[in-house]
């Protein structure tokens, strides 16, 4: 397993993060995402750690709390020393009924990083990062709440997760201009079926230095290898929770040159999925959760897929975005200027 820097943190976490999106569920959508307890969750937990992964996602809003719980547990029941794990967790989602049990206000951030203390038996978080953007709060008071909890000691570092490009950036000058503690990552959807986050984040994130998680690297198991054009296969998730929304036949074209790929690699289909994007340069880890441990397994069996350039340039090719602007005007406007830079 690799280490890779979080942004410009000092942080060091492993390429690949064990997500709990799966621990705890009942009912209702938490249900069809996964239902495991406790005993289950121990398991992919050691699992996990023994194959040298430091890095552990979850949310207070995941099973409505019981994912968090469950995880705190599991960390007891091993006996994980905290400073070999770098425990994240998030906050916005609805948490109560009222009208302020929820969002990214002060008084919901400063509850919930207590609440999500309480069940997960830590005296602190490594990664607390809002969940969403909220524009029902102004973004200083959401930078200034977590800047608290920085300096309570409550919490080491601050991401986001799903944000624009140009919110993310005001959220850095705030940040920068108010010497309040800076955002060192973002949380974001990008998989060979959605590439969209680089249009605008990726260059923004390299331009800032700020760390890229990625969730659902699988687009939701469509990228499993389950699945087929004729939906021979269309079992598992994807049948029930059809979620993040993706263009389909981009991505059955892909499955079909990641599948010669895989053959080539004596590997599965989902560790080309993967692995394609550990050889992302703004990609600092891959989130990776499961039902059983043999899926886990094999997800984690990507860090030692290397691809060859011939297989980068195949998959970019069969999944490359369509040019939009600015974008090539950018490119050609740019160039001229770029070919200066080069050694």
């Amino acid at each position: 397993m690799r280490y890779r820097r979080l942004g410009h943190s000092g942080l060091f976490v492993s390429e690949l993060c064990l997500g709990t999106m799966t621990f705890g569920g009942s009912e209702g959508m938490w249900g069809q995402i996964g239902q495991l307890q406790q005993e289950e969750a121990d398991s992919l937990v050691r699992t996990a750690l023994n194959a040298g992964i430091n890095f552990i996602d979850t949310a207070n809003i995941y099973a409505n709390g019981q994912s968090e719980r469950i995880l705190g547990q599991s960390l007891k029941n091993l006996g994980v020393a905290r400073e070999d794990v770098v425990i994240a967790t998030k906050v916005l989602g609805p948490m109560g009924e009222g009208p302020n049990a929820r969002g990214a206000s002060r008084g919901h951030i400063l509850d919930q990083a207590k609440a999500s203390l309480a069940r997960l038996q830590l005296d602190h978080i490594d990664l607390y990062q809002i969940h969403g953007f909220d524009p029902a709060t102004p973004m200083v008071e959401t930078l200034e709440a977590l800047d608290a909890l920085v300096r309570q000691g409550h919490v080491r570092y601050l991401g986001l997760s799903n944000w624009a490009a140009w919110q993310i950036v005001k959220a850095v000058g705030i940040a920068e201009a108010r010497k309040l503690a800076p955002v060192v990552s973002l949380q974001a959807y990008y998989t060979l079926a959605g590439r969209d986050l680089e249009r605008e984040v990726m260059p923004m994130l390299k331009s800032e230095n700020i760390g890229l998680m990625v969730w659902s690297p699988l687009a939701g198991g469509f990228l499993s290898g389950k699945y087929d054009r004729e939906g021979k296969t269309a079992e598992g998730r994807r049948a029930n929770f059809d979620f993040p929304p993706i263009s389909k036949d981009r991505a059955y074209d892909a499955i079909e040159v990641m599948r010669n790929i895989a053959a080539s690699n004596d590997c599965s289909v989902a560790q080309v999925a993967l692995a394609w994007l550990l050889h992302q340069d703004a990609v600092t880890s891959v989130i990776i959760g499961a039902k059983r441990t043999d899926q886990l397994t094999d997800n984690i069996g990507a860090a030692q897929v290397s691809l060859t350039k011939e297989d980068l340039v195949a998959l970019d090719a069969v999944t490359r975005l369509p040019a939009e602007y600015p974008g090539w005007m950018l490119e050609r406007q740019g160039e001229y200027r770029a070919h200066m830079l080069e050694k």
